[in-house]
């Protein structure tokens, strides 16, 4: 049932996206600043509460309803999870920005595509050169696809009914909403490192697979560990390995970014055609995903 809850989530985003999710990470972040000034007294302590009050009766709620449906029907059960599925994965989250970089690179308008990368990753960029442009929409698609497909589908797959899914996607919001909080944001920065320690893995491993595999594993092992976050650096570096093409590197104009943004990757530089076989190389690590996921449930049937 989980596998055709992922492949009717998956079909159903393809058909029609959802057209707007800003209503959902506005929730979000009312709540995120209402457990902020509610707990917030400095302490690691009281960033756990903080989060467990958050986080812990969605994940009842869910796993209740969950339970209640499949008491009434399966088929029940398995529509919520395309519901929750629905919400929480699928690449048409960040596509529109890649698909319209493609598009302007395309048409030999940088400018525009400078300011969709910028918006992207919300920063300056009138100053990116074209490959810096290439890199870095590479660079953001690898990481989002990861953040946004794969490691929901490994967690929703790992947890009982909706509620991995839910717990991936609210600890990395989390996480991110309180990283400058000092103390109080560090249970979620080191709850939400754990939950991606086995998902970046499996992640590079799809990568590797569908891609280059030998330069992908060698770019992991050699350079993953350089790059500011490693779990982040894991996907880069196998992603760019994959791929054949270097990533990572300075950014033109950004001082001290010679240290925070390594060489990743072997082989050639970027260009505009690279941005294709990232399209391709991630459908096909989500058709590996699928199909194992589909053979380990014929597995555990037969």
């Amino acid at each position: 049932m989980s596998v055709i809850a992922i492949i009717l989530a998956l079909l159903l985003e393809q058909w029609r996206p959802l057209a707007d999710r800003r209503a959902w990470g506005s929730l979000l972040e009312r709540v995120a600043v209402k457990l902020e000034a509610s707990f917030n007294a400095g302490e690691m302590r009281h960033g756990a509460i903080a989060w467990a009050v958050g986080v812990v009766p969605v994940i009842a709620l869910s796993l209740g309803l969950y339970y209640l449906l499949f008491w009434f029907s399966p088929i029940l059960a398995m529509l919520l999870n395309v519901a929750v599925l629905y919400l929480t994965l699928g690449f048409r989250q960040f596509s529109h920005y890649f698909t319209g970089i493609q598009l302007a690179l395309r048409e030999d308008d940088l400018d525009r595509a400078r300011r969709l990368i910028g918006q992207w990753r919300v920063e300056d960029a009138a100053h990116y050169t074209k490959e810096e442009v290439i890199r870095l929409a590479i660079e953001e698609a690898l990481l989002a696809s990861h953040r946004h497909v794969f490691a929901v589908l490994f967690w929703f797959m790992l947890l009982p009914g909706p509620m991995g899914a839910i717990v991936y996607r609210m600890a990395g919001f989390l996480a991110r909403r309180w990283r400058d909080q000092d103390a109080f944001g560090l249970f979620a920065q080191r709850l939400h490192a754990i939950l991606e320690w086995p998902a970046t893995r499996c992640t590079a491993i799809a990568f590797a697979v569908v891609g280059d595999f030998e330069d992908a594993v060698y770019c992991w092992r050699s350079q993953a560990s350089t790059w500011g976050e490693k779990n982040m650096g894991i996907i880069l570096a196998a992603g760019a390995g994959a791929l054949g093409v270097r990533l990572g590197m300075p950014l033109g104009d950004v001082l001290g970014d010679a240290r925070a943004r390594p060489d990743l990757g072997v082989g050639d530089a970027v260009e505009a055609t690279t941005l294709d076989s990232t399209v391709g190389l991630l459908w096909r690590a989500l058709v590996v995903w699928v199909f194992m996921l589909l053979v380990l449930t014929l597995a555990r049937i037969f």
